[in-house]
């Protein structure tokens, strides 16, 4: 077997008129400055700079050009006689800058002989035409109404130029209303033509696409979405999100900046990021999937009450929030949740999920070694835990939930892809109390290390509001809490006496569900993004690349 790091190309090329040291191989292509002659620079170090073939985007071949010289000692150009035989071809590749950022950097060798030129253009080209997860035809989505706005701009100024470049075709769609896109990946969408599908906007947007995907996929297959017991089957084709939204929540989460070049560059070199998505159901009958939060109380309470604002904009969701906080409405009902058994990390772990997960990695193979053992836990009653409360706040982070305005999210240690959800509960507590909760999100502290507070990573739960419980249930209520539960009782039924309100709504991905008794179970790895998660900071990552452009 070839070793991926065998030299196939050794040369000295000239990179803006000074000698360079070229090599490929089948996983890098690097370049070294000859040193020069100490007597005249003795402190100038030799400049060395390597891409990984991974991450090249494409060569390009330069036209011949009559090259110009300088006369230093009048400052005036003096064009050569005749014409540069010299041939030249320019790499693009990608460069990595502060906070996760990518960019397309470029370089231009100059061949001395034409020969040599297409030995190396030929050669890059057949290393790129062997990678086989890069994407060649995709299916491309822009929402011109989402954030503020801009997608359809975007897309054309800053990702299309990227794709041209790269050699992808793209089939561009914008959408003309809600739900648009979901509707036509469900009937029209001829999917075996494309590699890959791609949204232009929102967390929303992102929502459809994976409902439209993830029911297609279910539909061909022959797989019943309605039954919350059966399993679904992972979706083939990658979504890529090319960011234009108000938050942004998934992308930043997956890529670690919310910038549409970079996002570009990750769908061209065609990464690959599981993700888990979990399904919701209501008496046996599908509702949504929801892929980063699911909200009940005060997030749920929040989305409600900024619909009524959306002439407000983004602006909706401060407004409503602290209107929210300030009216402090709790609400009572039962949680059942499946405790996920065995599996690495913990809610409160430290460590968070980063680009090639460890924990992700192992949890999933404990998943698939356990298949069978895990369905029949599910139907076991003794494997469930229930609790029953007041609470401010139910939430289920199937990812960090990590944006610009929150940068740990609301659980910092969740997991992209290991068939899990984090489960927190928020009891009834004060307002001020309340508050050190919220601001936990924004600091460095543990938000999770407050006595009102608690955390389950699950791989289920089930909530049944107090207004919808069984009679057996109530009877329960109404021996632990003595007789001043008949007045509550009362008041809750009579919601015109001015007390707080029975339920609240939940809070789906930025969408509101229309029941609020729900059950919901993970599925492990259910789709993929163009994306690797985040990377962690490399050593000198910062400084620039002199040879690029």
């Amino acid at each position: 077997m070839e070793r991926p790091n065998r030299q196939l190309l050794l040369s000295e090329l000239r990179i803006r008129n000074a000698a360079y040291d070229v090599s490929l191989s089948r996983s890098v292509l690097s370049w070294k400055r000859r040193s020069s002659s100490p007597v005249y620079r003795p402190f100038r170090p030799s400049v060395c700079h390597s891409v990984s073939v991974s991450e090249i985007i494409s060569v390009r071949e330069e036209e011949e050009k009559s090259s110009r010289r300088r006369d230093r000692s009048s400052w005036k150009k003096i064009e050569k006689q005749g014409t540069d035989s010299r041939h030249a071809f320019t790499v693009l590749y990608v460069e990595r800058c502060r906070q996760h950022r990518w960019r397309c950097a470029e370089v231009t060798f100059t061949c001395p002989e034409e020969a040599l030129f297409q030995h190396w253009v030929s050669s890059i080209r057949e290393q790129l035409a062997a990678i086989a997860c890069r994407p060649k035809h995709l299916l491309v989505y822009i929402n011109p109404y989402g954030g503020k706005k801009q997608g359809q701009r975007i897309y054309e100024h800053k990702v299309a130029p990227l794709f041209a470049r790269a050699g992808v075709s793209t089939h561009v769609i914008v959408t003309e209303h809600a739900n648009y896109a979901r509707d036509h990946l469900r009937t029209e969408a001829e999917l075996k033509t494309y590699d890959g599908v791609v949204c232009v906007g929102g967390d929303g947007m992102f929502s459809e696409i994976v409902h439209g995907l993830v029911w297609r996929t279910q539909m061909d297959a022959g797989v019943d979405p309605n039954g919350p017991q059966g399993a679904l089957l992972p979706c083939s084709l990658r979504i890529g999100i090319i960011p234009a939204g108000s938050t942004d929540c998934i992308c930043f989460a997956t890529v670690g900046t919310n910038d549409p070049v970079t996002s570009a560059l990750h769908i061209i070199v065609g990464d690959s990021q599981p993700m888990d998505v979990c399904s919701v159901h209501h008496n046996n009958t599908f509702l949504r999937y929801s892929i980063s939060l699911l909200g009940y109380g005060f997030y749920g309470d929040v989305l409600t009450d900024s619909e009524r604002k959306r002439w407000m904009g983004p602006a909706r969701y401060d407004v409503s929030g602290v209107k929210m906080f300030l009216t402090h409405h709790y609400y009572e009902g039962t949680v059942s949740y499946l405790p996920a058994r065995g599996i690495m990390g913990t809610p409160r772990d430290a460590a968070k999920c980063r680009s090639g997960c460890v924990v992700c990695h192992h949890n999933r193979q404990l998943l698939s070694d356990g298949a069978e053992v895990n369905e029949a836990s599910e139907c076991e009653g003794d494997s469930w835990r229930t609790i029953r409360g007041k609470f401010l706040a139910i939430n289920a982070a199937s990812m960090s939930c990590a944006c610009p305005r929150s940068p740990k999210g609301l659980s910092p240690a969740a997991h992209l892809a290991d068939g899990t959800t984090d489960l927190i509960l928020v009891r009834k507590c004060s307002r001020f109390d309340f508050l050190r909760h919220l601001l936990r999100h924004t600091s460095k502290d543990d938000q999770f290390d407050l006595t009102f507070v608690e955390v389950h990573r699950v791989r289920r739960f089930c909530f049944t509001p107090r207004h919808c419980q069984s009679d057996s249930d109530l009877e329960l209520d109404l021996r632990e809490n003595g007789k001043r539960q008949i007045f509550r009782q009362f008041c809750r039924d009579y919601p015109t006496c001015g007390c707080a309100p029975a339920y609240s709504s939940w809070n789906c991905d930025g969408e509101i569900l229309t029941h609020t008794a729900i059950d919901v179970r993970v599925h492990c790895q259910l789709i993929k993004l163009f994306a690797r998660g985040i990377e962690e900071p490399m050593v000198f990552e910062d400084f620039p690349n002199p040879c690029a452009k």
